[in-house]
């Protein structure tokens, strides 16, 4: 069983910058590969980034590319999604999601475990 808690979620101006981070429970972090969904309102749940279990592969949705980074540091269970140059159609709750096998996927149907999102606002 895998708990995961986001923060770092909040409002912040187009163009701004903001840093999630995901802290997993439990000893096996780092066999599960790590995803960032997020979903806006009337909106399906949609890919944004993932990472397999040693940091060494990442993916990321064409519309997030080249502005959101994911990271790992397994030593502290933790994943983050460093954001910049947010814009307003980035506004979402995002969530984390645990997948348990070490190869990240875009399908959120391959993941296991989810947190409960935290909130991102961006303001044009």
């Amino acid at each position: 069983q895998v708990q995961l808690v986001e923060s770092g979620g909040g409002l912040v101006q187009a163009g701004g910058s903001l840093r999630l981070s995901c802290v997993a429970s439990g000893r096996t972090f780092s066999r599960y590969a790590m995803g960032w969904f997020r979903q806006a309102p009337g909106k399906e749940r949609e890919f944004v980034a993932a990472i397999n279990w040693s940091g060494g592969t990442t993916y990321y949705a064409d519309s997030v590319k080249g502005r959101f980074t994911i990271s790992r540091d397994n030593a502290k269970n933790t994943v983050y999604l460093q954001m910049n140059s947010l814009k307003p159609e980035d506004t979402a709750v995002y969530y984390c999601a645990a997948k348990a096998t070490s190869s990240g996927s875009a399908l959120y149907t391959r993941y296991n475990y989810w947190g409960q999102g935290t909130q991102v606002t961006v303001s044009s």
